[in-house]
This record gives C-alpha cells, structure tokens and sequence, in this order.
C-alpha cells in the first residue's frame, strides 16, 4: 500500500463539511474501486499560507512514508496579497524538502486562481498581481517537472449551488468537482508509475 498526502488549505481540508465529503476521501472512494493500492491522507488545514504550511511539513514528511504528495496551498496567500515572490519561495522549500527526505515521491501541484478581477478594488496593480498569482503555480510546476492540475476551484468558482453560504468554500457537490479536477491528473500520475 503506498501514501498519498493532501497538503492543503480550507480547500482540501472540507470547511465545514464530514470528513468524508472532502475531495481527498472522495479520491480514497475512487482509488478503492479501482482497487488501486493506495491510501489517501488528508493533512488539509484552515486558513493555512504557504509559510504556514512550510512550518508544518517536517512533521507531516515524518509522520509516514510519502509515495504521492498533493500541494494545495496558495489561495490564503493571495486572499492576503502576500508577495506572489514570498509565496513561490515557500512552495518551492516544501516541494524541496519532500524531495530531500523523498526522493522517489511523485508530486502533484495544483494551481489557483483569484475568483474574481482585483483591479475594481483599486488600479491596476491588483489586476495584475491576480495574473502573477495565477501563472506562479504553472511556472514552479515546469521548472520543476511535477505534474500540475491547472486550476482546482474549476467549474466551482462562483457557482451558487455548489459553495457553502460565504461564496468561497464549496460545499459536498463542488468538493465532488474539486474531485474530479484533481483525478484528472492524479490517475495519470498512479498510473504512469505502476509496474
């Protein structure tokens, strides 16, 4: 049996939702049909930045053996205007250290996009802090070869019927599309590797 570790934000957490309703047991459901040998771990915390994240892996890399390592982390950093530079950095040291303690480990990154045009709240420099934001995921996911699912909220962002209340956090059927966004790619990384 290998380990896929969800690292993540509110996004993989399941704000609000059963445990059993976020996309990282719904891809557990997926694997088990399949009778894939894999088993799905949900290390998804709230409110959670890069930097944060980045304080918290050493102790998620020595909890169990790391096979597949999914990055969904971001979208507080952007929410804040953080740096787009200082969050590129901090996702670049947690992709590095996986890959220091496991080499062998295939790992996924999953880009974000801001929901809506930024350049209403103020000129242009939050238009283009948006697009910065949103090519920094593709660009770390090139330079260092990992596989990408371009943007997880696809299909979800701005759709009423499938977020919770406050318009951000989907509910059980956008984490069912969160799911299907993150399958895409994730298959073709399971298996691609199998022997």
């Amino acid at each position: 049996m290998q380990n896929i570790i969800f690292f993540g934000n509110s996004l993989t957490a399941g704000y609000q939702l059963r445990a059993s309703e976020a996309f990282p047991s719904l891809i557990q459901q997926r694997l088990d049909s399949l009778q894939l040998p894999y088993k799905a771990f949900n290390y998804g915390v709230s409110g959670e930045t890069t930097a944060g994240g980045r304080q918290r892996l050493a102790g998620v890399l020595a909890r169990q053996p790391v096979d597949v390592f999914v990055l969904e982390l971001g979208a507080n950093d952007g929410l804040r205007g953080i740096p787009v530079r200082e969050t590129t950095q901090n996702l670049q040291h947690i992709i590095d250290q996986v890959r220091l303690k496991y080499p062998q480990a295939r790992i996924v990154l999953v880009g974000l996009e801001f929901p809506f045009d930024l350049s209403m709240l103020g000129g242009h420099q939050y238009g283009r802090y948006a697009a910065e934001f949103k090519a920094l995921f593709r660009t770390l996911a090139e330079k260092n070869n990992v596989a990408f699912v371009p943007f997880l909220l696809q299909g979800v962002l701005g759709i009423r019927e499938l977020n919770l209340p406050d318009g951000v956090h989907p509910n059980a059927q956008g984490q069912k599309i969160l799911a299907d966004n993150v399958w895409a790619v994730l298959q073709t990384v399971l298996t691609s590797s199998r022997m």
